[in-house]
């Protein structure tokens, strides 16, 4: 029989989707099931963006330009530079989704066997992009202990080998919720350009900062724009998850036309997700006025009932809609999979996402969950009290 690739054996299974056939099976059982491990706002859409695709008179439905249309373009770029971000809209590329951005910058900066440095836990994804493209993660470990604050320096510099193109943060950080400060990136950006390294940052959800905190970008550095490359989406920041809409930033000439040879390859970014997310950019302030307080909220509601299970340690998220929530258990796959199939309260369970899944490396993680708090208060509530109720009659 004919067998399939190496590369298919290694490609790891997504932690956050993997445990869906478990919730189909308890949902036929008609249980309800409280979402806590996929990051799916329940924010609506702006209706701007919905209301430009309902009113649009296409006739045919054609390619964009395979960078994405110059009008999206010029329209980011005036995004970015309200936020103090400098780049002309062709330092722009759109793709299909943050995903299919780091995929191209992946392939386009990197050869097989490369490495890439990535502080830890991160992305799930991450993995999986690196296996697909054959590049190799190298962990910069975080720890629940200092709230997943970045290592030193020393680390990450102890770390580099002739093997090592580039570091990539995410920022705000997803699966942890941490917020890099201007320092830290700062000291990231000297490690790049003293080893000759790219600096990626993966800024998906640059609005959802916290506590009178602000976002520093690393576009916004001086005299990097050899180094510095930024992955972008809407999917966040806009609720517009399915729209799977990103881009990719850089002023670095030769990874931007490197990124277009793929890009071009597939052809282009769909036409009427960029329509919805042109006109996203002119959702008012008062929308993410309005989304921050919600998530600040709904952070402070979980943080406070995470606190109350005895065992259960948990770091406070500074941005993003994420935590990691350490439990009293051996292996939370186990223990996720277990409240879909076996535990209930009132009919009702609880999806969770295992963070073994975002470390690479080997027995980390293992007693960590990922929780996203994109339900209301009330649900987080009964959300946390049934975890609370499981965690007491749990055996590993």
């Amino acid at each position: 029989m004919p067998t399939i690739s190496r590369k298919g054996q290694l490609m790891p299974e997504s932690p956050i989707r993997k445990l869906v056939p478990f919730a189909e099976q308890a949902r036929k059982d008609g249980k309800h099931i409280y979402y806590l491990n996929i990051g799916q706002p329940d924010i609506k859409t702006p209706q701007v963006a919905l209301d430009a695709v309902k009113e649009n008179d296409i006739e045919i439905l054609s390619y964009s330009r395979t960078e994405g249309s110059k009008a999206y373009r010029q329209k980011l770029a005036a995004y970015y530079e309200k936020h103090n971000i400098h780049v002309s809209h062709t330092d722009i590329i759109v793709t299909t989704g943050a995903s299919e951005a780091l995929l191209f910058l992946f392939s386009s900066i990197m050869d097989p066997e490369d490495e890439v440095i990535i502080s830890e836990p991160f992305y799930a994804n991450y993995i999986a992009f690196s296996t697909a493209t054959g590049v190799n993660v190298v962990p910069a470990v975080c720890s629940i202990e200092d709230n997943f604050a970045l290592p030193p320096v020393e680390t990450f510099e102890n770390l580099i080998t002739d093997k090592t193109k580039a570091i990539l943060i995410c920022n705000p950080g997803n699966p942890t919720g941490y917020l890099y400060s201007e320092e830290e990136i700062k000291q990231l950006a000297a490690i790049a350009k003293k080893h000759d390294l790219f600096l990626i940052a993966d800024e998906v959800y640059r609005e959802f900062v916290y506590d009178g905190n602000s976002h520093y970008s690393i576009m916004q550095l001086e005299n990097t724009d050899d180094y510095t490359i930024v992955i972008d989406s809407v999917s966040k920041r806009y609720s517009m998850c399915g729209a799977r809409i990103g881009c990719l930033i850089s002023k670095n000439k030769t990874v931007m036309q490197t990124v277009m040879k793929f890009a071009q390859a597939r052809l282009s970014p769909p036409t009427y997700a960029q329509i919805a997310s042109e006109a996203a950019l002119d959702t008012p302030q008062s929308y993410f006025d309005d989304v921050i307080a919600e998530y600040v909220d709904r952070r402070d509601t979980l943080i406070h009932e995470l606190k109350q299970i005895d065992g259960v340690k948990v770091g406070t998220p500074k941005g993003a809609f994420y935590c990691i929530a350490e439990l009293p258990i051996k292996n939370s796959d186990n223990f996720a999979q277990w409240l879909l199939e076996k535990f209930s309260i009132n009919n009702e369970t609880v999806m969770i996402a295992p963070a073994g899944g975002f470390y690479s490396t080997p027995g980390l993680g293992l007693n960590q969950v990922r929780i996203a708090y994109v339900l209301n208060k009330e649900s987080l509530i009964k959300a946390v009290h049934i975890l609370k109720e499981a965690l007491k009659v749990y055996k590993d």
